[in-house]
């Protein structure tokens, strides 16, 4: 689920950069919190249910 929301934070942040309607530093912080998200996700390991 981590990965997940990493991913599309991800892509969110792309697309404001492709679009140039940046909101200030926002972006940026949707950026580093993605990637600490699939840092964690990778720390953490894939847990089965």
């Amino acid at each position: 689920m981590l990965l997940t929301i990493a991913i599309i934070l991800i892509v969110l942040w792309a697309l404001g950069l492709i679009t140039s309607s940046t909101m200030g530093g926002i972006l940026h912080v949707l950026l580093v919190v993605a990637v600490i998200m699939i840092v964690l996700s990778l720390l953490q390991g894939r847990k089965t249910v």
